[in-house]
């Protein structure tokens, strides 16, 4: 075969792979798990997500929402009101979410969740998302962490009235054990394939943080509950 043939087919290959590619990205960014088996599906949103059309939301599937509180420089998301009202609205059921910081001591996380969320009977469990943020250095021993953490779940708890929920990533739940180490529902992470990291049941699972749906600037994470 001629060096031109060669460089032909070479290109035609990467054709066809390129080709694969976008096919797969667009499922991926369409792929939600089957309703028979995970019935009840929703979101988490933040300030990230712009200007939220919630009635589309519900409108494609999303039963509940998710919604950040403050984030983990322990700084209120700036959306939070306005989304948590009008996801009230478009009859989504709704909670809360703290994302959890290894740089600030937990009472002042505890307070900024108390003076942004105010108690509402009809919310969802709160949650506390534990994931290492880039700006945040800091690896106390797992001792002080889970310390640190049962602080901030007394505090949260005892606003809300009902028990908290915890989001926890692979790498995270892999350095400190969370899984085996606090004694709460947990929500887990793992795009496409269900979770299994932490040796034991959960209740939540962030299927996919890829997906695009329509009233949400961006990929949204799209979250199932187990039935």
């Amino acid at each position: 075969m001629s060096f031109g043939g060669m460089f032909v087919r070479f290109g035609a290959g990467l054709a066809a792979v390129a080709v694969l590619a976008a096919a797969l990205w667009l499922y991926a960014r369409a792929w939600t798990p089957d309703r028979a088996e995970y019935p009840t599906q929703g979101v988490t949103i933040d300030s990230g997500d712009g200007q939220v059309e919630w009635d589309t939301i519900a409108a494609q599937g999303a039963d509940f929402a998710y919604i950040r509180a403050t984030d983990s420089q322990a700084a209120r998301d700036p959306a939070f009101a306005d989304n948590w009202r009008r996801a009230r609205l478009a009859g989504l059921r709704y909670g809360a979410l703290v994302e959890f910081s290894l740089c600030r001591p937990p009472a002042d996380q505890g307070t900024a969740f108390m003076t942004t969320v105010a108690r509402d009977n009809a919310a969802l469990p709160p949650a506390i998302r534990l994931a290492f943020d880039p700006r945040c250095t800091a690896r106390p021993g797992r001792d002080r962490l889970l310390s640190d953490l049962n602080t901030l779940v007394n505090l949260i708890e005892g606003h809300a009235g009902k028990p908290v929920l915890i989001n926890v990533t692979e790498d995270f739940n892999e350095t400190y054990r969370i899984g085996s180490g606090i004694n709460r529902t947990l929500w887990l992470d793992r795009n496409f394939f269900p979770p299994d990291y932490t040796g034991g049941p959960w209740v939540m699972w962030t299927a996919s943080d890829m997906r695009h749906i329509d009233g949400v600037d961006g990929p949204v994470r799209w979250n199932v509950v187990t039935p």
